[in-house]
């Protein structure tokens, strides 16, 4: 297993030519949820567009809540965070606060349909219905998974349309806050789980506790083969919220995002196994640093070599593009607002194989200024991406 992780560190030099020595990272792809793939955006990102039937609508000013706008593909959601898009190219979008999941539509003004409702969630301390990702064999056997927080703890489960809702992997610690939480599957079948803390700093740096990590798990869960640790789940630690979790399209870079409150600025952390991350004080620090106009990130996603993140204080989409240091070290470079104040506080945002991208809204959490169509689900296609999607 050494042999082999130490083939994927030098795969991912050739690769990328961006992996630092002695830094071997994940050989996984994660599913449409997280990642975009089939699309390579320009190494200079450019504002994004709505994906419209007939062309780009033009770009309102800030401010302007166009009820007609051609990227709003469903309106009068409440709390969505977790999105996954099914091969169809549609988006499995799920309530947090409800456990409503819909399906979505790529274009404005069909029908949102109500398919599963997951129950028993706890939604203090900012849990419920997370986030969602489908099973890498989706067409086969239609499984859904979700990261949801219960009165006991925050779990992992996995469901069809119409079946039972199972446990994966159980007992991640949960709290009066610190209940975020992020999954995505790898190209081998392995899961990532990112956790929050639980409202206690100290646990996520503790092996024995599953918060405050980034986890590596079989689909039943089970530790990974090939962790840092044999019969351990933990992937990395250190964490207080994991907001976001993405990864490059040829998978040998992953990225974490999260608030940190009592920082100047939020950090975006690049995931290594077996290390810890953290401000100051740990193995590795942030690879880079938001803006401090753009703080509280909601997700993350990769198109390209363009890594995207929302900002829900700053009302904001953000792009950076992903490159290498003369040492050829991991950076992200300058980052620039790709949407602002258009539609108000952005939260989850996910790459699809066609290069679009899905963002959800949070203006109804109160401390937005939501507008009657509130909240909102969004397709959106940088600029460059070749034009409108195949829908």
């Amino acid at each position: 297993m050494r042999a082999l992780l130490a083939a994927l560190a030098g795969a991912a030099l050739v690769l990328t030519g961006c992996a630092s020595s002695g830094s071997g990272a994940p050989n996984w792809k994660p599913k449409p949820s997280f990642s975009g793939e089939g699309y390579e955006p320009p190494a200079n990102p450019q504002p994004v567009q709505p994906a419209t039937p007939n062309g780009p609508s033009p770009s309102p000013s800030p401010g302007n809540k166009k009820i007609g706008d051609g990227a709003v593909v469903a309106t009068h959601l409440t709390a969505p965070t977790g999105i996954a898009i099914l091969p169809d190219n549609t988006a499995l979008v799920g309530e947090r606060t409800t456990g409503r999941i819909v399906r979505v539509q790529p274009q404005p003004g069909r029908p949102v349909r109500t398919v599963r409702t997951i129950h028993g969630l706890s939604t203090r301390g900012g849990g419920g219905l997370l986030d969602l990702a489908i099973s890498p064999n989706y067409r086969e056997d239609n499984l859904i998974f979700a990261y949801i927080t219960t009165r006991k703890d925050n779990r992992v489960v996995t469901f069809t349309l119409t079946g039972p809702v199972t446990p994966v992997l159980t007992g991640i610690p949960r709290g009066r806050t610190g209940n975020t939480g992020r999954i995505a599957f790898a190209a081998d079948g392995s899961m990532l789980v990112g956790t929050g803390n639980a409202g206690h700093p100290s646990v996520a740096f503790k092996p024995s506790s599953l918060a405050g990590k980034v986890l590596r798990i079989t689909d039943i869960g089970r530790p990974a083969q090939g962790n840092p640790v044999k019969g351990s789940r933990v992937y990395a630690s250190g964490f207080g919220h994991t907001d976001g979790l993405c990864a490059t399209a040829d998978s040998t870079l992953a990225f974490q995002t999260e608030s940190v409150p009592s920082a100047a600025a939020d950090p975006i952390f690049r995931l290594l196994p077996g290390r810890t991350f953290a401000l100051a004080g740990a193995d590795e620090g942030p690879v880079a640093m938001l803006p401090s106009s753009a703080r509280s990130p909601g997700g993350c996603a990769v198109l390209g070599n363009t890594l995207f993140t929302t900002s829900l204080d700053g009302k904001e989409l953000l792009a950076a593009p992903i490159g290498t240091t003369s040492h050829g070290a991991v950076h992200l470079g300058k980052f620039s607002v790709a949407l602002h104040d258009r539609y108000g506080r952005l939260r989850t945002v996910v790459g699809a194989l066609d290069g679009a991208l899905w963002l959800s809204t949070s203006n109804k959490d109160g401390k937005g200024h939501p507008v009657p169509t509130d909240e909102r689900i969004l397709r959106i296609i940088p600029s460059g991406g070749g034009g409108n999607s195949p829908l």
